[in-house]
């Protein structure tokens, strides 16, 4: 498949751009202050703060080196600028008489309740490249599903 990176539109860059320095900055002190905290109630083997300061650090740890990572690969999309689905394309499809609309997003800012369909997922997969016109079917758990394409923005 052609998407082999990850995407992010500039507003969700942004935002995990924010997230980072906050994590770097002010929460990395805050967890450190913790841990001093609880070092110095004693016995580190049976100090319950000392232990779950240490947890909040390694999840600290862990989404910093996610976010870093994410964004030194990442592609900024704005919108769709072809007549072909692609990451940031707006799709109207339409299932049985009925007519939906998707925004296809990279698999960081999916969202199903917001309608924001991953291109990793079965439906981006089956969707990717397809024109204004075109059918396209991906199996899901219910069985297969079909949908035709009405309109791209």
């Amino acid at each position: 498949m052609k998407n082999e990176h990850e995407y992010l539109t500039k507003e969700k860059f942004e935002e995990f751009t924010k997230e980072l320095a906050l994590l770097k900055g002010t929460r990395r002190k805050e967890v450190a202050e913790s841990l001093e905290y609880a070092k110095s109630l004693g016995d580190l083997s049976e100090n319950a703060e000392y232990h779950e300061a240490r947890d909040i650090q390694a999840t600290v740890e862990d989404r910093i080196a996610k976010l870093e990572d994410l964004l030194k690969n990442v592609h900024i999309v704005s919108g769709n600028h072809s007549d072909a689905v692609c990451v940031g394309s707006v799709v109207i499809v339409e299932k049985d008489g009925k007519k939906s609309t998707y925004n296809i997003v990279g698999s960081e800012e999916a969202d199903v309740m917001e309608n924001k369909i991953s291109i990793k997922s079965p439906f981006g997969q089956a969707i990717w490249g397809k024109k204004k016109g075109e059918k396209f079917s991906f199996q899901a758990p219910v069985g297969e599903i079909s949908y035709t394409i009405t309109d791209i923005k």
